[in-house]
């Protein structure tokens, strides 16, 4: 499905309107400008008669209801276009200062990024129904392993076994046992965001009498150029059309004469998909599927050529696998099944039949020794016909356990990551992607959890300042008469007080103007006016000018009642006018009584 135009518009337009509707809705009321309530009354008109009765306000005319309405009434003409597209524009210029503009940007990116991610989800192809032989996966980025987890799945139950790797070992931290129906531990495979640069590998065990093995040797190289080499001769190894198989390698540490010994897995490619599909319904993604045998051969004691028997499975029908281990080398491998009737004679059958097989290519250079590698209830039920139809000596081993062989099938994982894996690449890599896509999801649905608290705190917050707001502006306008009344309280005490101060003013200043000016100095006039200023004029003998300028300073710096009576630097300056005809100089100046104001 590929997503157009309309579905990206859809949310924006969601978005958009449940925006705007938040910020004509949500947004708080315009604040009221307070009551001026100082401010001076409209003049009355003259002639107005106050005690006049009150005229009536004119009652619209109520339309009659026994008379039907006039449908040729022209209708009430309704906003014009050119108005919708002016409330239009004025919507849109005043949105980004509206309180949902910010949630709005970030609710647009979120709901891009959410679309974007669920596009490619949607046009991504989907894994198999390839033509094509699946190669192995190939793993570039191969780091370190941190964790990993084994599914062992049998009829009855379900084992698990989780690792944490400590150096080059890996040490069991979980086993748990799940009946067959139950569903598996929740997180179990789960991946998070650490699993980026701490590796988590997830392995689950296939059926080893459902997988194909063959040996070959081939010369000592590289996986990249032995596993062409493989491919190559594919067509012969394989009993199914390579179109319908999955194939790997598993290349042992064994080398002779710059030979090396290669086991190469075949499965077919329906039962991979069956089993793959069994583990996704219960939430299991594997990483790898591996074959616990190859573990169980690859660790068992190899000390003379032999064939070594492994039974697979419990149950009577299950088969067993045959190792031929001749010069240090695996040879060959291969499964024998028990016979319901005349087992002994049966066994004898198979394995004589691989005899001869060794004999003719020419490594089967001497009798075999017999050993058979299982658990009591196996080698219970495989010993007797072993040796009845042998006729040979048999030796009996004891397999590793099962605990100790997921922790192998770990390590060799950890080491070999390209090795031994039947996990097809399509689906190594469909995988990698849900696990990358849940990432990205789990971050969006973190992101929106973030916006949406914060919006919710944004709003919440609005709120609270509105109703702060509110009740700020009831306060002032319930205290605006009383502000009223002090500012009138306040006036009348003022001019109480200026009344009180001017009431001794004037004889203040003819006080200190008598105390301080000199007695050669004639003063003509002395006025105080405007309740504040002081005005003196006068005469003086020429030769008295420096007593004159003298008693100007003295008396900005009178002191009344232990206080500054006038202002140090208000009034005007002393300035006085020779008269050389009559000896004299004719001066004057002015101060300002320096009075407190109330705050």
């Amino acid at each position: 499905m590929n997503f157009g135009r309309r579905n990206l518009l859809l949310p924006l337009l969601l978005v958009t309107g449940l925006s705007l509707l938040l910020a004509h809705g949500g947004a708080p009321p315009a604040p009221v400008p307070p009551a001026r309530t100082n401010a001076l009354t409209a003049p009355r008109p003259a002639g107005l008669v106050t005690n006049a009765p009150a005229a009536r306000p004119k009652q619209a005319a109520l339309p009659l209801t026994n008379r039907p309405a006039g449908t040729n009434a022209p209708a009430a003409p309704g906003p014009s276009l050119q108005e919708r597209a002016a409330k239009v524009l004025d919507a849109v210029r005043q949105f980004p200062s509206s309180a949902a503009f910010y949630p709005t940007i970030v609710g647009l990116i979120i709901v891009l990024l959410v679309v974007l991610l669920i596009r490619r989800a949607k046009v991504r192809p989907a894994a198999g129904g390839t033509a094509a032989p699946s190669s192995p996966v190939r793993t570039r980025t191969a780091g370190k392993v941190h964790a990993c987890t084994v599914l062992d799945v049998e009829p009855e139950a379900r084992h698990v076994w989780q690792f944490e790797a400590r150096g080059d070992r890996f040490v069991l931290g979980r086993h748990q046992t799940t009946r067959a129906g139950e569903p598996l531990p929740s997180g179990l495979a789960a991946k998070s965001w650490t699993s980026l640069w701490q590796r988590k590998l997830n392995i689950a065990w296939l059926a080893p009498d459902q997988v194909f093995l063959r040996v070959i040797q081939l010369p000592q190289s590289d996986f990249e150029e032995t596993l062409s080499m493989v491919e190559f001769q594919l067509e012969k190894l394989s009993p199914m059309p390579v179109t319908q198989i999955v194939w790997t390698i598993q290349i042992l540490p064994q080398v002779q004469d710059k030979q090396q010994t290669v086991v190469v897995l075949i499965v077919a490619r329906s039962v991979v998909e069956e089993f793959l599909g069994r583990l996704e319904g219960q939430g299991y993604l594997a990483d790898r599927l591996d074959l616990p045998v190859l573990d169980q051969l690859l660790a068992t004691p190899i000390q003379a050529d032999g064939a070594w028997i492994y039974p697979l499975g419990g149950g009577t029908q299950s088969p067993a696998l045959v190792a031929w281990w001749y010069g240090g080398v695996l040879r060959n491998l291969d499964l024998i099944a028990l016979p319901a009737e005349h087992r002994a004679e049966g066994l004898k059958e198979q394995l004589l039949q691989m005899a001869w097989a060794g004999e003719m290519e020419g490594w089967l250079t001497s009798p075999p020794r017999w050993h058979l590698v299982a658990e009591p209830a196996a080698a219970a039920e495989w010993e007797g016909p072993l040796r009845a139809g042998l006729d040979q000596p048999l030796e009996c081993v004891a397999p590793v356990a099962k605990p100790q062989l997921a922790g192998l099938t770990a390590r060799r994982a950890a080491n070999t990551q390209n090795q031994g894996n039947l996990l097809p690449a399509e689906f190594a890599v469909r995988y990698q992607q849900q696990f990358v896509d849940r990432l990205w999801m789990r971050a969006l649905m973190a992101v929106g959890a973030c916006y949406v608290v914060g919006v919710a705190i944004y709003f919440v917050a609005l709120g609270v300042a509105s109703y702060q707001t509110t009740r700020v502006e009831n306060q002032l306008a319930a205290l605006g008469p009383t502000y009223t009344n002090a500012l009138q309280l306040k006036a009348r005490y003022q001019v109480l007080k200026d009344r009180q101060e001017l009431k001794y003013a004037a004889l203040d200043c003819w006080n200190v103007t008598a105390q301080l000016m000199p007695t050669s100095i004639m003063l003509e006039s002395l006025n105080f006016s405007d309740g504040k200023r002081l005005t003196l004029r006068g005469t003086a003998p020429s030769d008295q000018v420096a007593q004159l300028i003298e008693f100007e300073p003295a008396m900005r710096k009178a002191v009344v009642n232990g206080q500054p009576f006038f202002h140090p630097t208000k009034g005007e300056n002393l300035n006085y006018q020779a008269n050389p005809a009559a000896g004299t100089v004719t001066w004057n100046f002015s101060l300002e009584l320096k009075r407190v104001e109330l705050p």
